[in-house]
């Protein structure tokens, strides 16, 4: 389990919370976003578990969120990750057996 950059993996080093103007060494994608706090989750409204935080509609860009904190999780490159319709679509081929 690292802290990581959402899109290409590469691993954050530093003690502490990036700020909002830290971006990846290796990709340049902003580290202070969305996809990368403990509160992000798909499943719930705004996609945020903390309801004190405002909305932000850009989950993949640096914001000013008060309540960020770096989630430490195993990386899955975005394009391996499952939408939810390839995840629907097999579970309706196993249901029906195709």
């Amino acid at each position: 389990m690292t802290r990581h950059c959402w899109k290409c993996g590469e691993e954050y080093k530093l003690s502490g919370t990036p700020g909002r103007s830290e971006s990846c060494e290796k990709c340049g994608a902003d580290l202070k976003v969305c996809l990368n706090c403990v509160s992000y989750d798909k499943a719930v409204a705004d996609q945020c578990r903390d309801r004190r935080a405002e909305p932000v509609l850009e989950k993949h860009l640096a914001n000013y969120c008060e309540y960020f904190e770096m989630v430490r999780r195993v990386f899955v490159p975005p394009a391996l990750e499952k939408s939810r319709e390839a995840k629907a679509r097999e579970q309706l081929k196993n249901l029906l057996g195709d």
